[in-house]
């Protein structure tokens, strides 16, 4: 909506459109995702911090806030309201559901409401996929073997968006707590992924041991691996579960982060480190940095990325969403959702 418009419009967007708008365009997406990262570190974004409701008689669970603000030729504000809520896997529904609100950044009306699960298991397989991408690129290496510690949606995701942006792999293995889900997974990549081996592993150990780079998307509520010798080989990690890694296996690598006080926080496993040290020293740097040739990246030790997952991204997808199924014409408009749209009636 233009800033001239007299009368404010309020759209709804289900998941069928926001799927049809991004289905196939893992190139596209992370090129969004790479856009808004470097906006961010401009200072172009407001990202406040995340804001999470709990629940003692559900301590599993909880929904999270994240408000944020988009500048740039995307510009648009809004927040993302997204639950977890773990007992879900039990009954057959999916952990995560969550809504994205769009905000109008001339006159702050609402002007949309859109399914936002798709958009976020989107915006963090792209923010791998491009971490992934650049630290190889800055290590010198191209990983051949990948492995996944955790194998739900997210994992799915991950493994689609490698694809579409390029990367190739002949090995692919799998661990998962529950072998049902690892097997499950093992067989819907397996046929997608051509001649690449794929490997079902009975313990984490086994698969991070023979992984270049290792994928961590669980469900992790405090860290579980714990022994840095399962690195020595020196992988590449994308942890994005955050709370995986023990403090002694953060210490024994290079870090990187998607935004150093989002992720310093809510007991992720880099905040435990920084709890136990009393600085943040160990960090080497964010992805910004890396995209901008700031950072070095070791090739000589492992190397962890833990992205926190920030605001903006979900909104800079969302707009793009957003704008698609506007352009494509199938934009659900909620006839008279503002009832007073005149300052005197």
């Amino acid at each position: 909506m233009s800033a001239n418009t007299q009368t404010p419009t309020f759209a709804v967007i289900p998941g069928a459109e926001v799927d049809r708008a991004l289905t196939g365009r893992h190139q596209e997406v992370t090129g969004i995702i790479e856009e808004a990262y470097r906006l961010h570190g401009e200072g172009g974004t407001v990202n406040p911090p995340s804001y999470f409701l709990r629940f003692p008689d559900r301590p599993d669970s909880r929904i999270i806030a994240l408000p944020a603000s988009v500048g740039g030729g995307t510009a648009v504000d809004g927040i993302k309201w997204i639950s977890s809520f773990p007992g879900n896997i039990a009954t057959g529904l999916p952990r995560a559901s969550a809504v994205l609100i769009l905000n109008d950044p001339a006159t702050g009306y609402p002007l949309a409401c859109m399914e936002s699960s798709i958009i976020s298991a989107s915006r963090t397989a792209a923010s791998a996929a491009l971490a992934a991408r650049e630290l190889s690129r800055a290590r010198g290496t191209r990983p051949t073997r990948i492995g996944y510690v955790g194998t739900g949606l997210i994992a799915r995701y991950v493994h689609a968006y490698l694809a579409g942006i390029g990367f190739e792999f002949d090995e692919i293995g799998v661990y998962d707590l529950n072998p049902e889900y690892a097997g499950q997974f093992a067989s819907r990549v397996g046929p997608e992924s051509g001649d690449a081996q794929v490997t079902v592993h009975d313990s984490a150990e086994s698969l991070i041991r023979g992984s270049d780079l290792v994928v961590f998307a669980t469900v992790a509520a405090s860290p579980h691996v714990d022994n840095p010798g399962w690195f020595d080989h020196n992988p590449l990690v994308l942890h994005l579960s955050l709370r995986d890694l023990s403090t002694e296996v953060v210490l024994s690598a290079a870090n990187f982060v998607d935004d150093v006080e989002h992720c310093l926080k809510a007991d992720t496993s880099p905040h435990l480190a920084e709890q136990k040290l009393g600085h943040r020293d160990f960090l080497d740097g964010t992805l910004h940095d890396v995209l901008t040739g700031a950072a070095e990246v070791p090739a000589d030790q492992p190397v962890i990325f833990s992205p926190f997952g920030l605001g903006v991204l979900d909104l800079a997808l969302g707009k793009y969403v957003y704008d698609t199924v506007q352009d494509s014409g199938r934009l659900d408009v909620v006839d008279g959702f503002f009832h007073e749209t005149r300052r005197y009636g």
